[in-house]
């Protein structure tokens, strides 16, 4: 996902935990039927936030899927290359592990 869809969903998340606090806060100090209209609100809204996280969540588990696909294809395809990447990439790590 890019930057400006992740900044979105943050933003959108903020603004859906800000209303639910403002509705709970209001259910506190309301009684009876507006209380209760007050937290089945609140309610749809942690739904709908729900529902968001876990289109996110399925969008994330996707792409990962796509990459270690990819991965595994170019693994297969170019052997020696994958290892001399992943003892360079080993390398360089124990160089920065290393360094004091």
């Amino acid at each position: 996902m890019e930057n400006t869809g992740k900044d979105k969903l943050i933003t959108d998340m903020k603004v859906v935990l800000s209303d639910v606090d403002d509705l709970l806060k209001s259910a506190a100090a309301a009684t009876g039927d507006t209380a209760a209209a007050l937290r089945e609100k609140a309610a749809g809204k942690l739904k709908v936030a729900t529902e968001k996280l876990s289109g996110l969540q399925e969008a994330a588990r996707v792409k990962g899927k796509e990459a270690a696909r990819y991965t595994d294809d170019y693994v297969h395809a170019h052997p020696w290359q994958a290892v001399g990447i992943a003892a360079a990439a080993g390398f360089l790590i124990g160089l920065l592990v290393n360094r004091k």
